[in-house]
């Protein structure tokens, strides 16, 4: 027992608040100065009752000031800014306390030059989902997030949307042929293909991604899991597009959504942890720590970064070409667009580095997907190169509630009864994903209005995601 190290749900039993104050505490709880578990929280329960009594403490003094609310000076900490500019919201009602305080907090770092919340907007970490923000040649490797390069990608057949009622089972048996699904999840060494994105001299440049090469050709062409998805669907044009080249009327389309799988989720967590060795920052910014580009370490990310967001698109390269085949279909367009990334960009006549964790590029005239869930339509997009939401949009509808709430509260024969409502086919999936435990696409597109155009609408009908509702690897 007295081995046993102290961890968040400890300090909160003893009335520990999720702030930057529980940051101190595990910080300090991190190397233990000698003393036994049970000394430990007699200690922390001590300077929570009494903070005044330890300011002056060697070791407790920095969770008493914090206590108390006092900055403590730390030479060894980089600044933030105190007077932070604002930042554009879109669809403020609908967005989550947490979720500002944690775009707050990113317009106070020293790099920041701009900031934009989506109405999809929820807490996550460092930056919020949904955030955008636009920094001076730094990189945030939690800016970008742990999926990099994630994406979602829509073709366009020449076939009727009918046959999602004449042929649902050959459909479904397609997408269960040439999909794969589930954390860690991919093929053997016979059902591997090849793919130009494998002979990227990174992978053996680099130490680190040269040691995930096999995984990545492993993974390749799957999907992995959380929300991530593989659906056909009605794609509905009510009128011809000129740019798209595409008729009014309804087609059969395919709407892939996901990552870099095991690749982007291990280069994250990597060069995060290296981030917040090089870039000290206080506890409420912590996540945030960033790289400068005229660095090595920055230069090595920004690589890094770049083939994980190619790895993911070749995943759904694979993806769409195994199905069109499998279909004998032609392709009327294609379209594709990815948020978990960092851009380069022009704003305000400056170069800025862009962050869009969970946010669609809507530069104008540049085509996107937001989907909604498993049984609302998604829309295909076209920016309008809005500036102050520094030419973004939502990347999807948003999360209502958590994963862990949603399975505990939701029904799920409310969610069956949806679904044959809408005569959608359900391949997988958990609660936690159910569209209940969305925000509503339609008051989502409503809010978004000055930063896309609304080219077309897809309607899911067979929905294959992770069997087992798991997270990414």
């Amino acid at each position: 027992m007295e081995n046993k190290r102290i961890n968040g749900n400890d300090l909160i039993a003893l009335g520990y608040k999720e702030n930057h104050t529980l940051g101190a505490a595990l910080k300090i709880n991190s190397k233990r100065h000698g003393l036994t578990k049970t000394e430990m929280l007699d200690k922390f329960k001590a300077v929570l009752e009494n903070p005044s009594a330890y300011v002056e403490d060697t070791v407790f003094g920095i969770l008493a000031h914090a206590i108390l609310g006092q900055d403590v000076i730390d030479a060894s900490l980089i600044a933030l800014n105190e007077n932070p500019m604002g930042y554009a919201i879109y669809g403020e009602s609908e967005i989550e306390a947490g979720a500002k305080e944690q775009m707050k907090v990113a317009m106070t770092l020293p790099v920041t030059i701009a900031g934009a919340l989506m109405p999809d907007a929820h807490q996550g970490y460092g930056l919020p989902i949904g955030g955008v923000l636009a920094t001076n040649n730094a990189v945030i490797p939690y800016g970008v997030g742990v999926d990099i390069g994630c994406r979602m990608a829509l073709s366009i057949f020449d076939l009727p949307a009918s046959l999602l009622d004449t042929h649902t089972d050959r459909l479904k048996e397609t997408i269960l042929k040439h999909t794969r699904f589930g954390a860690g999840n991919g093929y053997l060494k016979h059902e591997r293909v090849e793919h130009a994105v494998l002979e990227n001299t990174l992978f053996s440049e680099n130490n680190l991604l040269a040691s995930l090469k096999d995984k990545a050709w492993t993974q390749l062409g799957s999907s992995g899991g959380g929300n991530h998805f593989v659906e056909f669907g009605m794609v509905e044009f009510n009128q011809k597009d000129e740019v798209l080249d595409i008729e009014k009327g309804i087609y059969l389309g395919l709407l892939t959504h996901s990552g870099s799988r095991g690749l982007g989720a291990t280069v994250a967590a990597h060069y995060t942890k290296l981030a917040k060795s090089l870039c000290k920052l206080p506890y409420q910014a912590q996540h945030l720590a960033y790289l400068d580009l005229n660095t090595m370490e920055g230069q090595e990310y920004w690589l890094a970064m770049n083939l994980a967001g190619d790895y993911a698109s070749a995943c759904h390269e694979v993806i769409h070409e195994k199905i069109k085949t499998a279909l004998g279909a032609e392709l009327l367009a294609k379209i594709e667009n990815h948020h978990n990334f960092a851009w380069k960009e022009r704003w305000n006549n400056q170069e800025v580095v862009v962050h869009r964790k969970g946010a669609t590029p809507a530069a104008k005239g540049v085509m996107g997907i937001i989907p909604g869930s498993m049984a609302t339509p998604g829309f295909l997009v076209r920016g309008k190169g809005e500036m102050a939401a520094i030419q973004s949009a939502s990347h999807g509808a948003g999360r209502l509630m958590s994963r862990t709430q949603a399975i505990k509260t939701l029904s799920s024969v409310e969610l069956k009864n949806m679904l044959i409502d809408q005569g959608i086919t359900l391949l997988g999936a958990g609660m936690d994903e159910a569209p209940m435990a969305y925000k509503d696409i339609h008051t989502v597109m409503a809010s978004q209005e000055e930063l896309v155009d609304i080219v077309a609408k897809f309607s899911p009908k067979i929905v294959r995601m992770a069997d087992d509702g798991s997270r990414e690897d």
